[in-house]
């Protein structure tokens, strides 16, 4: 196996060379620290990820991890796929610190790191808890704008905030506060979509007076002050005549930042070059892309794209292609990845009647093993004569959501240790959501019992399909949650300690980006 040292990755990263640096640890240890640009590509989704994510097969790969072993197996798969060019990063994440390495925790934190310092440059403005409250409460004239994902604003979010997410706001909030003198405060759960959303009004123009929630619903919380839950708010469509100044105004930052201009011809080239890394992103909603998006575009809302680039965008160095037929929802995020050091393109040009692609393509994925497989009835006719053991894949917040009832969360990095705490049985069932996963876990488990392997046709949909119930209690674990990283800004149960703790972490990152020195991060002036 070929071995790489911090010299070659970090002379890759300097010289802004096309690099996929990949931690195939699960998300938990990889939160734990690594280096700034190594992106978690879980072992587990290897073929799930790989074709989409590393669209060129020869780019250079190194994969790492802190001495489990997974390195190797990684790059033992990526090579079994067809990528040429892999390597194992020789000693791990311990190797990368003796040798001067700086290391990361939490995850995303190329972007959020990015938050810190912007808003150390132009110092953004922002507005505590306590302010804020006081502004709701004395019905002054403010609106508070959530630019987190829709799920995330319903799970909790500030009284009277309604749901922008981030790229949607330079569109949307004219007509939101079309009075100038609206106070505007944007909130995210903890710093950096807040700052980058206040930050891309400021940049764009909006005359209202704008400021980010401090700190967002973690501040909020440490305030002792209480949040809405179950809110449905949403923006609503713009007219013609906003949409055309949010374009000239959207467009101008963009120039302002470098973001360079692609055509359909450039598109044509580009997407069957094999001597580049080129990503395809449509920034708008997901119903918008359903309903009806480009060949070879991948759906990626704008202001999540800019908040966990690493995941959609794990080669660092790639081009990224960004289109919206309004303008506005790619130039603001191609704005915010040029200043994050990214080759970046908005295609131009793109009208409705161009995009004759409807619903969710199907994964790109490699031929499937060949596995003995079971549907939906007989595997129900089974388990009501417990004959099997059903084994679900999937990630652990998907098997929390629902899953079929008695079946184990196995984790397939941890397999072996899974078999040990599975209850003996008859037969395996494998499932999982995509259903892909099991299939390709399937002769894997079988190498490591004497017992029937089988996979369920179509995973826990296709369970769903038949009519079944599922179950949603977070029992029957083989394999330790480690494949989520547990956010202090998720949820409604984080501690106040972890909170703070979160913040302060936060707080340190710029001084952290100074020791790294790979980023090549800048920050336009906003005036």
């Amino acid at each position: 196996m070929n071995t790489k040292d911090y010299a070659f990755v970090r002379a890759k990263l300097v010289n802004k060379e096309e690099i996929a640096f990949l931690d195939v640890r699960e998300e938990d240890p990889h939160a734990q620290e690594h280096p700034l640009f190594a992106a978690n590509f879980p072992l587990s989704r290897i073929e799930i990820d790989a074709y989409s994510k590393l669209p060129r097969r020869d780019v250079p790969i190194v994969t790492l991890d802190d001495g489990e072993g997974d390195a190797q197996l990684a790059a033992s798969k990526l090579m079994a796929l067809g990528y040429t060019d892999v390597s194992v990063f020789a000693g791990g994440v311990k190797e990368w610190k003796r040798s001067g390495g700086e290391v990361f925790r939490d995850v995303n934190v190329p972007s959020k790191s990015f938050g810190e310092l912007v808003e150390s440059k132009v110092h953004t403005p922002s507005l505590s808890a306590q302010e804020v409250k006081q502004l709701i409460d004395s019905k002054a004239d403010v609106v508070v704008v959530d630019v987190r994902r829709f799920d995330e604003y319903q799970t909790m979010s500030i009284p009277t905030g309604m749901s922008v997410p981030g790229a949607e706001l330079v569109l949307r909030l004219p007509e939101i506060a079309p009075n100038p003198k609206t106070k505007v405060i944007v909130n995210c759960a903890g710093r950096t979509r807040s700052i980058i959303g206040t930050q891309s009004l400021i940049n764009a123009g909006i005359p209202n007076e704008v400021h980010a929630l401090r700190n967002g619903t973690i501040g909020w919380k440490l305030a002792d002050q209480v949040l809405d839950h179950g809110q449905s708010r949403k923006f609503s469509d713009v007219s013609p005549a906003t949409a055309k100044e949010a374009l000239n105004k959207s467009r101008k930052v963009a120039d302002r930042a470098h973001v360079k201009r692609a055509s359909k011809s450039d598109l044509e080239e580009w997407q069957t070059q094999s001597h580049r890394t080129t990503y395809f992103f449509d920034t708008r909603t997901p119903e918008e892309y359903e309903a009806g998006h480009l060949l070879g575009f991948r759906s990626v809302p704008g202001g999540q794209l800019v908040q966990e680039t690493e995941m959609y965008a794990p080669v660092r160095g790639a081009r990224i292609v960004l289109v919206d037929p309004s303008g506005v929802r790619a130039n603001m995020p191609a704005s915010w990845l040029a200043q994050m050091a990214w080759d970046v393109y908005v295609l131009d040009g793109i009208e409705n009647g161009d995009l004759t692609e409807k619903g969710t393509p199907a994964l790109t994925l490699p031929p499937l093993p060949k596995t003995q497989e079971v549907d939906a009835q007989t595997l129900q006719k089974w388990l009501s004569e417990s004959n099997g053991v059903v084994v679900d894949l999937s990630t652990h917040k998907n098997y929390c959501k629902g899953h079929i009832p008695g079946s184990w969360f196995a984790l397939r990095s941890l397999l072996k240790d899974a078999l040990a705490k599975l209850p003996k049985a008859e037969r395996y069932v494998l499932t999982s959501s995509p259903a892909e996963l099991a299939i390709f876990t399937a002769p894997e488990f079988a190498d490591l019992t004497q017992t029937p392997v089988y996979v369920l046709a179509g995973g826990n949909s296709a369970w769903l399909d038949a009519g079944y119930a599922m179950q949603s209690d977070p029992l029957n674990l083989a394999s330790p949650t480690i494949d989520r990283y547990q956010r202090p800004y998720e949820g409604t149960n984080a501690t106040p300690a972890s909170m703070q703790a979160y913040l302060d972490w936060e707080f340190g990152l710029v001084e952290q980006l100074g020791k790294d020195g790979t980023h090549h991060f800048w920050v336009l002036d906003p005036h």
